[in-house]
């Protein structure tokens, strides 16, 4: 396994001379999943955000634990040689990126490590192969900005009574106002700054989340990086917007790339953005999109990576592992619209789907039909319901749960059942390795590489594979 060059974090409670508001002295040694740099005040562990490994600062306390403290960085007194400046005119207020100021190698490094720390701390593996981070190939932008393919703003008014659409700030809920973002396909930024000024134009009441009144809660835009068909969503509060109709025909005449515009109506009192509800105002509710050859249909509120390239890169990679003859089958759990069912369906012999939710198999059963795939099934239910009613023995089960992980009769099923193969896709190391350590206990399997690919750049966020093989009874 490769070696982390970073150091591991004693987190022995000890007597905490410091008091909040204080201001000391230290020096950046490592950088939290959380993405926050982590330093140490004599056996004291400090967080601060905005800053890396190798910064020397002083950091103004704003929370102390008897083992830890949170900070603010108050002074940079010396910059790490990782230290770049921001490509974000906001990045030191807006939180929607971490790691704005980390240069690239660095934010790689630091997710490789991530994954590492990981296996061994929680998973107890210590000679496990982790491939060097994958990264999504984009065309005429470096890998690291442009990337995002949908982009979900909540919206506000300014004091000035500006509509106005951003982030939110750090650790709050002020909105910064953003006009571009860099992370997101730049095709999608002129939609920003001029709805906003519709918006505004139309005199719609914005969304109030202290009082539970008004009606605008969030912008939602979404592109096709291959095919550029966009559709802009609307999330409300019940649904009434005066004039909408004539506004999004307006709209899809001002943007010839726009293909539709929906409400998504959502009443509920939650930090949940999207509504059960979505319906079309104006063109179509869904874009096409082309991922690994294949053409697939996204709708406003369907999920699909938000980094098209790096999910193709990472799909390659199963691809080139599971080493496929036509001849197997393969179930893949939380396989949504089928994102990855599909491609793989065209190089096994049956592959079955399940999805707890029923919108998505919809999506996926679409899908399977927009590319005359005939060998897929997908099926509506919990995973660790469907998964022991299916009678049979797949030769590889596809994991990809959400960032909770895997529920533990899940797992145990899957060892009852005994596929040959697994490939776990995760975007949270830690509930990677707690599953992982489940599957290769007593034997039952042996985790043979794990392949990092960099779905989130300038953010700490890591995504993987893991491909686990059955050992052969003792």
């Amino acid at each position: 396994m490769t070696k982390s060059k970073f150091p591991t974090r004693n987190s022995t409670k000890v007597a905490n001379p410091c008091q909040q508001g204080q201001l000391i002295e230290i020096e950046i040694t490592d950088l939290a999943d959380t993405g926050d740099g982590v330093g140490r005040f004599g056996e004291l562990v400090v967080f601060v955000p905005d800053t890396v490994t190798g910064d020397r600062i002083l950091v103004r306390l704003v929370q102390v634990k008897s083992s830890y403290a949170k900070g603010k960085l108050d002074t940079l007194l010396e910059a790490s040689e990782h230290r770049i400046r921001a490509n974000c005119i906001v990045a030191d207020k807006c939180g929607g990126c971490q790691w704005q100021h980390v240069d690239y190698e660095y934010q790689l490094a630091a997710k490789q490590n991530q994954i590492i720390q990981a296996l061994e701390r929680i998973g107890g593996f210590n000679d496990v192969q982790v491939d060097q981070i994958l990264t999504g190939k984009i065309e005429g932008f470096p890998q690291f900005l442009g990337y995002r393919n949908k982009a979900t703003y909540p919206v506000a008014i300014s004091v000035t009574g500006q509509v106005q659409a951003g982030y939110y700030q750090k650790s709050t809920h002020k909105l910064v106002n953003l006009n571009q973002c860099p992370v997101q396909d730049p095709r999608l930024n002129p939609l920003l700054k001029e709805v906003k000024e519709d918006i505004h134009w139309r005199d719609w009441p914005v969304y109030d989340e202290k009082q539970h009144t008004g009606e605008l809660r969030h912008l939602s835009l979404r592109i096709g990086r291959r095919t550029g068909e966009m559709l802009l969503t609307l999330i409300v509060r019940t649904g009434e917007l005066p004039g909408i109709e004539a506004q999004a025909a307006e709209w899809l005449k001002q943007y010839p790339q726009l293909v539709g515009v929906c409400l998504n109506v959502n009443a509920a009192q939650t930090n949940v953005i999207f509504g059960a509800e979505t319906r079309c105002i104006a063109g179509q509710s869904y874009l096409r999109e082309k991922f690994a050859g294949l053409n697939f249909q996204l709708r406003a509120d369907t999920f699909f990576q938000v980094n098209t390239e790096a999910a193709e890169a990472l799909l390659q990679v199963i691809v080139g592992e599971l080493n496929l003859h036509g001849s197997e089958v393969l179930v893949d759990a939380y396989c949504g619209i089928g994102t990855f069912t599909l491609p793989l369906a065209k190089q096994v012999k049956i592959a079955i789907g399940l999805e707890v939710q029923p919108t998505a198999i919809e999506q996926a059963r679409l899908n399977a039909e927009l590319n005359d795939l005939k060998n897929v099934d997908f099926q509506v239910g919990t995973v660790e319901d469907l998964l022991p009613s299916l009678g049979l023995t797949p030769d590889i089960v596809l994991l990809d749960p959400p960032r909770k992980g895997c529920d533990r009769a899940v797992l145990e099923t899957i060892k009852e059942i005994k596929p040959s193969r697994i490939v776990y896709v995760s975007c949270k190391p830690a509930t990677l390795a707690r599953d992982l350590k489940i599957l290769c206990e007593n034997g039952d399997y042996k985790l043979a590489r794990v392949q990092p690919a960099d779905f989130f750049p300038q953010t700490s966020h890591v995504e993987c594979v893991a491909f686990l093989v059955k050992l052969p009874p003792v």
